[in-house]
């Protein structure tokens, strides 16, 4: 039985864009390393975007490889990461932070946001050297559940850390649906260079075929980071691999064009579900959704097409997440809908 899937926003392959442009440079020489002109053409394009031509980019294979590498060069060994008990660090990496000598001190948010309220009893209780030393805050945006920072909560967020001498890095392996999301105080590329120390721009989950593009403000970052990727194992051989693709993303607005799709494609199932009545986790304004089902619902539904368990709120009900990517195929999203409507009579 072939079961169309909205588990998650990386399923398909690359913007026709990128094939095409990797194709044509296929039999080309180039430099290794990322040292390449594309990937050249690409960090000026992403800096022209940013409005910050002091911004030191780095192409990266994948989002945990990005967060292992940048966390541990920027930490001392007794320093740790504050993150929200659902960002990606603390729950999908396989510990990959602490297996670089760092803790991960994770802190319930009900929303998937941190705020100072959430921050400051962590920085109270590790008062001395008998504790880690929080330095470095780590948000996701949008969050695992897909809640959005709005560029005043990252205002309010950012001051906070720079009065407490912490770090604020933003992991943005769905920024493109951050900054195409229109329900939120609307935050863009120029914004972000203001409002943290270090960012990543996911590609891998926005169009490309792999790779991340890490954007290091802090000027005491940069410094050696390339030494530090090398012993990760992050440098590849083949770097303008990715460089190429960042450069077909940033031309002609591509990359928040994908974003917004990605977000256009869960409009249907969002509104079925709402007219259904089925409850959300939480209001997300993105690509991905967390509707709560009844137990006999939700075993229909995975019966038919594939999800990813989120939670279980109570013994009666599952949380389920969808996701959409830029090019989830619209007669599939129909289908669901209609075959949902069906469904939901008998459950609800």
């Amino acid at each position: 039985i072939i079961m169309y899937s909205f588990q998650n926003d990386y399923s398909e392959g690359a913007h026709p864009n990128i094939l095409r442009a990797l194709e044509t440079i296929n039999y080309h020489q180039n430099n290794s390393y990322g040292l390449d002109e594309h990937s050249h053409a690409a960090r000026e394009l992403i800096q022209e975007a940013l409005e910050d031509y002091s911004a030191d980019i780095h192409f990266i294979a994948g989002g945990t490889l990005t967060n292992l590498t940048f966390i541990s060069h920027v930490l001392k060994p007794y320093e740790a990461v504050i993150s929200a008990q659902t960002g990606h660090i603390n729950t999908h990496e396989t510990g990959a932070i602490e297996a670089t000598g760092h803790k991960v001190i994770s802190v319930p948010a009900e929303d998937g946001k941190l705020n100072p309220d959430l921050i400051r009893p962590v920085l109270d209780l590790h008062e001395n050297e008998h504790w880690v030393e929080p330095r470095l805050v780590y948000i996701s945006n949008p969050t695992e559940i897909g809640t959005l920072y709005t560029k005043e909560e990252l205002e309010i967020l950012y001051s906070f850390c720079q009065r407490h001498h912490l770090y604020l890095y933003i992991d943005g392996a769905r920024l493109a649906a951050a900054l195409a999301a229109e329900e939120v105080s609307h935050l863009t590329f120029p914004d972000l260079p203001k409002l943290c120390d270090a960012f990543y721009i996911g590609g891998t989950k926005s169009g490309a075929m792999f790779g991340e593009a890490l954007v290091l403000i802090r000027e005491d970052f940069k410094e050696h980071f390339r030494f530090n990727m090398k012993q990760r194992g992050a440098i590849l051989a083949k770097g303008w691999m990715i460089g190429v693709q960042f450069e077909e993303l940033f031309k002609d607005n591509l990359y928040i064009e994908l974003g917004k799709e990605s977000i256009r494609r869960m409009q249907p199932i969002k509104q079925a579900f709402a007219e259904a009545g089925i409850p959300l986790l939480c209001e997300a304004p993105t690509n991905q959704i967390f509707p709560i089902f009844p137990n006999d619902l939700a075993d229909e539904i995975n019966s038919r097409y594939l999800t990813t368990f989120q939670c279980r709120p109570d013994p009666d009900h599952i949380c389920l997440r969808f996701c959409t990517s830029w090019i989830t195929n619209e007669e599939a999203v129909a289908d669901f809908v209609e075959n949902f409507k069906d469904m939901a009579i008998k459950y609800c």
